[in-house]
């Protein structure tokens, strides 16, 4: 167990691009099963965008029927209760590519398979599993999560609906309102979370949804995006449960809801990674159409500028989840090798990871809603209408940004995760970030190193960039120590540069492993997009750094941190930054389509 990467670790300990899971590792069942969902999407979801779009809410249930008998809802789910019981690496893999074409029927896969069937997988009891989960994961039933409610968003804890024991101990009765519910217009259960008398934390309860036990609903809601999601507000009264539909134990709702967020945040990256890649292909492909002055405008400096960008975050984003995936599913199959029941092992295993799916959450949902927004601009007016697919996806993609917990909230539980675990002795920070104190007192080399080995110079700087991070977090603990948490603008600034240094450390990992093994002659544009997206990487951490130091440090401290800050993010080298936005948009352009 001591050599596996913890999670959080990335920042202190070097990766080796061997021991990082690409897409260019899935095997050959996981490609198998990536076909047959694209075709599936190809052939159910995109041709029929427009009834999304139209608020089509019966076709949403029908599709997400056709998707049950396929057998795509019972991925994640054991195959003792009905499902296929594969890998976390799968999961992610088909919520990656069934989500692709519309913001609609990825939420609604996305709440049921996840939110809706999970919190039962992994905190229900044999019995409950036994009598709901086969239904759900055949899609005979569709589950739905109220956690939200008019008062408790991002304080989910706060929530007022109450649930009383009956004087005979046989049932709840749970009286409440629910707000923002995905899938309630069509779903058969509903996991409820109420609070017991006085309870510090609410309770988790299992509620099969019965319209003659004072279950009712409000019309569905009118959204910018998904429009085709089914979202309504859900309100209890006097709603009788028994008591053994309670999940888990009393009080135990708070920790469920928490950890069934984890796993939502990365299947939620996961989500945005198809439409990155599909935006970006429609993008290459009106390019190459539209003639302006004579010349497809795909021939145009500008255009190709915005090209590059959007492939260059669609890889990253890709090379990032599947490298946190794949850790998350070595870590499950190590504690079930230990022994472990597969609930706590998948539960410990995305438990252990929550910091990189904060970070994955936060990272893809703005990449694709950019991706959209460049997307609109290259098609022009034609972009801004709805008979092409680009105002669609930009607004679908505007909802990830806020579900699954904000990414206001993730940034700041990102950095707040990273220091209770450096805290614990999870993660050392201390010895590294006082080596980066004694650095920053010492004389800097001078010598110019060797740098003929592809990405040594970039390996190099991203280690240094770790640097800047111990150092800009470390002087914030040091200033303010358990009162770090007051100065939200501060913890924002460190999560952007964690954040990106995972990003980069990703892509560049993932090319260097691509290169060792396709050579590098063959992954040109692979090795352009690493560089590409360090580079900016760098300029993040920057900005973020600086706008810290000169924020907590005075005198002698801040001008001292600054030079730090410059040291660490010096190139030696710096990159041919359009060169390598043409090399990424030539392949573009030849190929049609995001083609990496």
């Amino acid at each position: 167990m001591s050599d596996i990467t913890r999670g959080g670790q990335f920042l202190v300990k070097e990766t080796k691009c061997e021991d990082v899971f690409t897409p260019e590792d899935f095997s050959e069942e996981q490609i198998m099963m990536r076909d047959s969902v694209k075709e599936f999407v190809d052939k159910e979801i995109w041709p029929n965008k427009n009834r999304f779009e139209a608020k089509d809410y019966a076709f949403t249930e029908e599709v997400m029927k056709k998707a049950g008998e396929m057998g795509f809802l019972s991925v994640a789910v054991p195959e003792a209760y009905g499902g296929m019981g594969m890998g976390f690496v799968d999961t992610c893999l088909v919520c990656d590519y069934i989500s692709g074409a519309t913001g609609s029927f990825s939420t609604a896969f996305g709440a049921h398979t996840g939110i809706g069937t999970m919190p039962i997988t992994l905190y229900g009891t044999e019995e409950q599993k036994q009598k709901f989960v086969p239904k759900l994961a055949s899609g005979e039933w569709f589950g739905a999560y109220c956690l939200t409610e008019p008062g408790a968003g991002s304080d989910a804890n706060s929530g007022k609906t109450k649930a009383v024991l009956s004087a005979d101990g046989k049932y709840y009765s749970i009286t409440g309102g629910k707000m923002w519910i995905s899938n309630a217009g069509f779903c058969s259960l509903f996991i409820v979370f109420a609070r017991i008398e006085d309870d510090k934390n609410i309770t988790g309860f299992i509620v099969e949804n019965d319209p003659s036990n004072g279950i009712t609903m409000n019309e569905e809601e009118h959204k910018l995006g998904i429009r085709a999601s089914s979202t309504r507000q859900v309100f209890f009264a006097d709603t009788k449960v028994p008591v053994e539909n309670m999940l888990a134990g009393r009080g135990e709702g708070f920790k469920i809801a928490m950890n069934a967020l984890n796993v939502g945040r990365i299947k939620l990256a996961a989500a945005c990674l198809d439409a990155q890649r599909r935006v970006t292909s429609n993008a290459v492909n009106y390019a190459n159409e539209r003639i302006q002055f004579n010349v497809p405008i795909s021939s145009f400096g500008a255009i190709r500028y915005k090209l590059a960008e959007m492939a260059t975050s669609a890889y990253a984003g890709e090379s990032a989840t599947y490298r946190a995936a794949k850790d998350i599913e070595t870590r499950i199959k190590l504690r079930e090798a230990e022994g472990t029941s597969h609930q706590e092992a998948e539960l410990k295993g995305v438990e252990e990871f929550a910091i990189e799916c904060s970070i994955l959450k936060v990272a893809v949902s703005e990449d694709v809603q950019n991706a959209a927004d460049e997307g609109i601009q290259i098609y022009g007016g034609m972009g801004f209408s709805e008979d092409t697919p680009m105002e669609s996806a930009w607004r679908d993609a505007r909802i990830a940004r806020i579900y699954e917990g904000t990414n206001e909230i993730n940034r700041m539980l990102s950095v707040g995760m990273l220091i209770k675990k450096a805290m614990k002795g999870h993660v050392d920070l201390l010895g590294p970030a006082s080596k980066v104190q004694e650095e920053l007192m010492g004389i800097p080399s001078f010598d110019t190193p060797d740098y003929s080995e592809l990405f040594s110079e970039e390996k190099e700087l991203i280690g240094k960039l770790k640097k800047a991070f111990l150092m800009v977090a470390g002087g914030a603990v040091q200033k303010y120590g358990p009162d770090l948490d007051a100065h939200q603008q501060l913890l924002t600034a460190a999560a952007d540069i964690l954040i990106e240094i995972y990003m980069a450390e990703s892509t560049v990992l993932r090319t260097e492993k691509l290169a060792k093994k396709q050579g590098e002659a063959n992954v040109k544009e692979q090795i352009a997009m690493a560089k590409l997206y360090l580079y900016k990487a760098v300029d993040v951490v920057t900005q973020k750094g600086k706008e810290s130091i000169i924020s907590f440090a005075e005198g002698d401290e801040q001008r001292m941190m600054l030079m730090g800050l410059r040291r660490f993010t010096k190139y030696t080298n710096m990159p041919n930054i359009v060169g390598l936005r043409e090399t990424i948009t030539t392949k573009l352009v030849a190929e049609n389509s995001y083609c990496f």
